[in-house]
């Protein structure tokens, strides 16, 4: 394994078991959005949001979640500007990513996630949520269309993805 998080989707897949279950993160100045995914890696729903505070108690939510929902790998959105750069958030998440690798050993794959959350933002407007709504979900469902990206992903590789 690498302490060092992937960017290339081969990469990722390769150092994956063939079956087991995927954390998507979508890492905020606030917040951190979780989604995971089902052992066969079909679907990702979201699940929770971790309020960002001290580091060690942010790590700690990670691992229980992490163990509690035996999770094989993960994908943390990539918040790339617009023409593919990379400014302090981008630089922020890979930071948080390594930190995160220090603590656990598992593949951890960075997602080019431009306009995830407008996207899902749109979504929970098109559905008519109320802003309080929208304000309390929109960080797991940007980690759940993050983590739902890479799964299809996955999929479009063949059978031989993850394993």
């Amino acid at each position: 394994m690498t302490s060092k998080p992937l960017t290339e989707l081969d990469d990722f897949a390769a150092a994956l078991p063939a079956a087991g279950a995927l954390l998507g993160l979508d890492i905020g100045d606030k917040t951190i959005g979780l989604a995971v995914s089902d052992g066969t890696r079909l679907i990702a729903s979201p699940v929770d949001t971790i309020r960002r505070g001290k580091w060690q108690n942010d790590l700690r939510q990670l691992l229980d979640l992490i163990a509690d929902r035996s999770v094989v790998g993960l994908v943390a959105g990539l918040p790339r500007n617009m023409d593919g750069s990379e400014g302090p958030r981008a630089q922020a998440t890979r930071q948080i990513a390594r930190n995160i690798l220090k603590a656990i050993d598992l593949p951890f794959l960075l997602w080019d996630e431009r306009l995830s959350t407008q996207a899902v933002e749109r979504a929970m407007l098109e559905a008519d949520l109320s802003r309080a709504k929208r304000g309390e979900k929109v960080d797991q469902l940007a980690a759940a269309y993050i983590l739902q990206g890479v799964l299809d992903a996955l999929k479009q590789r063949g059978p031989s993805a993850g394993g």
